[in-house]
């Protein structure tokens, strides 16, 4: 006879096992090693809640410092790999197989280790994909999560940072896995209950509060008048001439400009209220001046950034907060909504080739992508219309019935022609091709493909692949905004003059831009301590930021 509960009592054994190493739920730092090996066995999916900030570092040095004679072989399936102990697990023989989303401390040694043979890779996912996996053939047996504090029932309180935890927890807690939560403290009363306790197995409390990454704080003070100029011409040539109005940035000082820019520029333009208004975005500090000065009139957040937690509360009529007057963040729910709700997103990268596909992986530097796949994808599942995407889709689309057209997403790169060390930016073939080749993928890690490309903005002008109508246009609608890369100098210079005729490719110039204008004066804020004053000194900076 079929046996339907072996999972069940799996799940059962697991727990007894752990219980040995608890008073209740909770489990002393100091036993966590114990904990793991008990509840673990060789081959298990496990998701060791490595987010975009949060992580579950306790958890993780548990984890590294398991024996792997008992536990091995391990499949980690986890959105990010951020810190040192995500890969140590790999070297030890704990983990063999993974799959995720984003790496980007980690981007040089998770290459070498790729090339290298040492960890077997699934794929590269975006971070929905992912999530989705989850609940189909990636369901983890155990999750190891972050939260801010929990009761000795295991009601847990995430905090501003809340990002993947609710996902995990759903996809591992309602088919016979197990969960372990590291917080900070016990308390005897949360502050909300953002994971029930009875979704949550074991607490352990950490040894020290979770580390999270302030991964979304530019200085404004390192912006230059080239990224100054870049952002004019998206805020002018696109922007505005779009009305985008609800809209997801990623990160990047190309992008902080924009954001930096809309209180000066955007006011000059008379573009208040028009554009910028409706976001899925994390609480970057450059927005607190689009924020303070009425241009920002929602925003929903994938995480939450260091140093932001006062200013959010006190301004819960943009932000997302809960009873308690924290932000809530989600990541599922905030990639959805950049997915479906928002109409442009704008991005960097650090390849292009001529078809437009774009990569962050280098010959020396995995970094993943994270959400930019799905935030930079036109979605074939929206039905209802907005201005934005139906002036987009009638670029795009020359025949056939007005009532059946498709409208587009708007997926903006901005980037500069040559990045860090004088790389070009643009090149022939995207160095994700060689990785593949050399891992035996199956499908090279590209971000975003170039068919869901619509601009891309360089300090040279603007590209619109929309009005393209062909592939040797498209090509050259690139090469006539690539500048002194060999992919720009290969231009045909007559074609490129032709698409610049029709308002394909578009230099400063041609936006009545005056590159000379691109000036720092034009930021709102021109330093970290600027954000503070636009704050009323509600924003909190962490320390490797501050220089008063």
């Amino acid at each position: 006879m079929t046996d339907w509960r072996s999972e069940a009592r799996l799940r059962d054994e697991r727990l007894a096992a752990g219980r040995a190493h608890a008073a209740g739920k909770v489990v002393p730092a100091g036993a966590a090693i114990d904990l793991l090996e008990a509840i673990l066995r060789p081959g298990d999916r496990v998701c060791l809640e490595g987010d975009n900030q949060k992580q579950a570092d306790c958890l993780a040095r548990a984890l590294a410092a398991c024996d792997p004679a008992r536990v091995h072989d391990l499949h980690m399936v986890q959105s990010g790999i951020v810190l040192p102990e995500h890969l140590d697990v790999f070297e030890t023989g704990v983990a063999r197989r993974l799959d995720y989303s984003y790496s980007g401390p980690q981007g040089g040694r998770i290459a070498k280790m790729l090339y290298g043979g040492q960890i077997q890779l699934g794929a590269v996912h975006t971070y929905l994909e992912l999530f989705a996996r989850y609940f189909v053939d990636l369901t983890p047996n155990v999750a190891l999560i972050a939260g801010v504090s929990a009761d000795r029932d295991g009601n847990l309180y995430t905090g501003p940072n809340t990002e993947d935890t609710p996902t995990v927890v759903e996809a591992t807690a309602f088919k016979n896995g197990v969960v372990v939560a590291q917080v900070n403290q016990i308390v005897d009363t949360v502050p909300r209950v953002d994971i029930p306790g009875d979704r949550v197995d074991f607490v352990v409390e950490a040894d020290r509060p979770f580390y999270v990454e302030p991964l979304f704080t530019r200085d404004p003070a390192a912006m230059t008048e080239t990224q100054v100029l870049m952002a004019m011409m998206a805020i002018k040539g696109i922007y505005a001439e779009y009305g985008i109005a609800r809209l997801n940035h990623g990160i990047g000082f190309g992008t902080a400009a924009i954001e930096l820019l809309l209180p000066t520029y955007g006011e000059r333009l008379g573009l208040k209220g028009k554009i910028a208004t409706h976001w899925a975005l994390n609480p970057h500090p450059t927005l607190i001046p689009a924020i303070e000065s009425g241009w920002v009139k929602q925003v929903h957040c994938f995480g939450s950034e260091v140093g932001m937690d006062r200013y959010i509360r006190a301004r819960p009529d943009v932000f997302f907060t809960g009873a308690d007057g924290s932000l809530r963040s989600n990541r599922a729910f905030c990639q959805t909504a950049g997915l479906y709700a928002c109409d442009l997103f704008i991005g960097s990268t650090l390849q292009i080739d001529l078809m437009g596909h774009s990569s962050t992986v280098t010959r020396d530097r995995v970094a993943g992508f994270g959400g930019a796949p799905n935030m930079g994808s036109d979605p074939h599942g929206r039905r209802h219309p907005s201005d934005t995407w139906m002036k987009a889709g009638r670029e795009a689309q020359t025949v056939g019935d007005p009532l059946l057209m498709r409208g587009r997403k708007l997926v903006v790169q901005l980037v500069e022609t040559f990045g860090d060390k004088l790389v070009p930016t643009f090149v022939e073939r995207l160095d994700a091709m060689e990785l593949a080749k050399k891992t035996g993928l199956e499908l090279a890690p590209v971000m975003v493909y170039g068919d869901d490309v619509t601009h891309i903005v360089t300090e040279e002008g603007i590209a619109n692949l929309l009005l393209c109508r062909d592939a040797d246009e498209r090509e050259q609608a690139i090469r006539g905004v690539a500048g002194y890369t060999e992919i720009g100098r290969g231009r045909d210079r007559a074609k490129v003059e032709e698409l610049r005729s029709r308002g394909i490719v578009r230099r400063p110039e041609d936006l009545g831009i005056e590159p000379l204008d691109a000036d720092r004066a034009l930021l709102a804020a021109k330093s970290i301590k600027d954000l503070v004053h636009w704050s009323g000194g509600l924003y909190d900076p962490p320390a490797k930021f501050r220089n008063w």
